[in-house]
This record gives structure tokens, sequence and C-alpha cells, in this order.
């Protein structure tokens, strides 16, 4: 069918109209979308305290293996396990049948050296006069003086013997040598103790100070002595602030403690020396064989201070997104040399002045724009304090 010229006309530019159409939003379905509107905040640095973390063990100040010093039978056991006994205490009875014999045998023979001795000594009495009148010969009289000698070193023997006893029959009774917590208690009453057993009666744990031992690397030992005034080592001690003590569930023990004593040499070994904090325990809170870890305090009158959220890792290393002059964001990597519960403290990386996103930068990547809303470090201060 043949179309009139007028026709063909109007068809032709309603297809040019439709295909500007189309042309156009194609346009529009290409343009770049808006650069994000995303917090930036300017480094600064603020006087701080850090903290190094070492993991430690605890101990109470006494722990003390309890042993019987004599054979025999369990009597009696006056404690309950986990109890609080204090010095002089009585703890276990032996049964003491035999050592009170024994002590019974060794008086009665003191008495009877004691005897010996009075005989000896008529004997030599009775012979000074009358070797002194020429009757008899002095021969007799040295014999008897030596008997006399021989009961009287007899006596201090069996004297020696009955004291001997009265220390085994004491030793039945075992008492607290120290104030502390009882352990566990493998024996049972009609028990066979023994001197060797290899097992303890229980352990006297004194926890009213607890001290915590923890190592120092050789690096961080010469560090430590560097940090702090004084010319020996129980000088920079004293220096030295208040440490804490993190418990195993992470909360922060009330009580500081303070550094007390070094360990005399570096363990061949790990190439690490010993050093130990002394913290107050009171309450009994904390008991011999609790973990936790140590915290020096360290201050920094010039730190660098970031938010943790303003941060991202890539293998094993922390990154922040810098906004350049021509807000494009580039990922920069930091080196952290303490942080708290909110902040990071930057030892390398970034600089006062350097403008970092604070938060929105899990879908960012090198060479976006953005858009900055600008935040004060002071206000995040404010809002999450050191």
């Amino acid at each position: 069918m043949k179309i009139p010229g007028k026709t063909r006309f109007i068809v032709l530019i309603s297809s040019i109209i439709l295909l500007q159409s189309c042309t156009k939003a194609a346009e529009g379905s290409n343009a770049a979308p808006p650069a994000p509107e995303l917090p930036v905040y300017t480094v600064i640095t603020s006087p701080a305290t850090i903290y190094q973390e070492l993991p430690t063990a605890l101990e109470g100040k006494n722990n003390v293996e309890i042993r019987s010093q004599v054979d025999g039978y369990l009597d009696r056991i006056y404690v309950e396990e986990g109890a609080y006994v204090r010095a002089g205490q009585p703890l276990f009875k032996i049964d003491s049948r035999s050592y009170g014999e024994q002590m019974n045998m060794a008086q009665a023979n003191l008495q009877a050296a004691n005897a010996n001795i009075q005989k000896a000594k008529v004997e030599v009495d009775r012979l000074q006069p009358l070797v002194a009148a020429k009757v008899v010969s002095d021969v007799q009289l040295k014999t008897a003086k030596a008997n006399y000698e021989a009961a009287v070193a007899a006596a201090s023997q069996a004297r020696a013997s009955v004291g001997s006893a009265k220390i085994n029959v004491g030793f039945t009774t075992i008492t607290a040598p120290v104030s502390g917590y009882i352990g566990r208690i493998p024996y049972k009453k009609g028990s066979l103790i023994s001197r060797t057993d290899p097992n303890p009666l229980t352990l006297l744990s004194d926890i009213s100070e607890i001290y915590a031992y923890f190592s120092l690397s050789e690096l961080d030992f010469i560090a430590f002595q560097n940090k702090y005034p004084g010319a020996t080592l129980d000088e920079k001690l004293k220096n030295m602030p208040m440490v804490e003590l993190v418990i195993a569930d992470n909360s922060t023990y009330p009580e500081k403690g303070r550094l007390s004593i070094v360990d005399g040499q570096f363990d061949k070994t790990t190439g690490s020396i010993s050093v130990r904090a002394v913290f107050p325990n009171a309450n009994g809170t904390l008991r011999t064989g609790n973990t936790g870890r140590i915290r020096m305090p360290q201050l920094i009158s010039n730190a660098v201070i970031i938010p943790q959220e303003s941060t991202f890792e890539i293998q094993d290393k922390t990154y922040v997104y810098v906004m350049g002059k021509d807000k494009k964001v580039t990922g920069k990597p930091i080196k952290i040399s303490g942080k708290t519960d909110s902040y990071y403290f930057i030892s390398e990386g970034l600089s006062p002045g350097d403008k970092i996103v604070f938060t929105g930068i899990g879908s960012l990547k090198d060479g976006v724009s953005i858009k900055p809303k600008a935040i004060s470090s002071d206000s995040l201060l404010r809002a999450k304090p050191l």
C-alpha cells in the first residue's frame, strides 16, 4: 500500500523525537551517582594514658604444703576444704598413743639415769676421805669419778630422748603455720599417713596479698628501665605508677598493685625476665591459680588518637581512609601503639591535621570522591571520653 507523502513526513518526525528521548534516557542512566556524604574529622593530638597488657599468673602470699612429720593413722580432721583458718589453729590429729608411750619410756629412762648419778656421787663422796687417809688407792676414786661422769652423760642422753619424744607427740597435732584458706584434703579419717607420702595433707594458701607474676622481654625491660627516673632498679620501681589487673571475665580488679621485685636474671630459653606485682586482697576475691592480664600505664603527652570505628583491616594490617584536598579518599596503613575501649593510639601513619573518614567506610575504595561532613574532634572526645 502506498503511504501519502504527508503521512511519511509525520512518521519521520515522530521517529526522530522518539530517538532523541531514548538517547537522553540512556545518557541519564550512565551518569555517575552523587558523591556519598560522610562524616570527616581532623586528626589531633591529646595527652593520654596507654596501657601495655601482659598475661599473668596469680599466687597467694604464702602457699604452704601441710605435711605430717610423724607416721601414723589420721585420727581427726578439724577443718573443711575451703575453710579459712588462722595461724596456730589445729588442722589434723595423728594417732598419738604410740608416741605417748615412747615419751613415757624416755621419762622412765631419765629417772633411772638421774638415780645412777646419785649412786655414782655417793661412791665418789665415800672414797674421797679414804683416799685422803691413804686407806685406798686413788685409782678407785678416779674410777668412781669416771662412773659419775658417765652417769651424767647418760642422763643428758635420756633428757634429750624425752625432748625428742615430746616433739613427736606435739607433731601428732598439725596446726596452721600461717593464716589462709584450706585446699583439697585427699586423705580421710583412718588413712595411714607417712612422712614420705607424695601428696601433702592439704595446701594452705595465705591470700591476704596476691602476687601477680608476668614476664618482660629484653627490649621491654630496657624500655622500662629508660622510662622511669631513678639511679637503681628499686628507685625506678618506686617511681612507677600503680598497675591494674584485668581478671578472667575482662573486668578490672578494683584494687591497684605495685611492682615489687624483678628476677635476678633473664631466662635463657625464653629471653624474658620475671616481674612481680603485689595486689591487696583483703576480701579474698582472688585465689592462687587465677589468671589475668597486667595493665602497665604509660603517659603520652601528645598522642595521635582516632576512634576504632574509623579503621578497617586487610591481611592483618589496620587502615584508615584519608581524604585528600580533591575530596578523594585513600586507604592508609597505620601502626597502633595502644588502645582504650573506644580509641586507638597511633605511632605511625597519621599526623595532626590529616582528615580521615569517621564512619560509613564499608563501601569506600581508593579514589572515591566523597562529600565531607565536618565533625569536631573535640565533640568526639566529649561523646566518648578516653
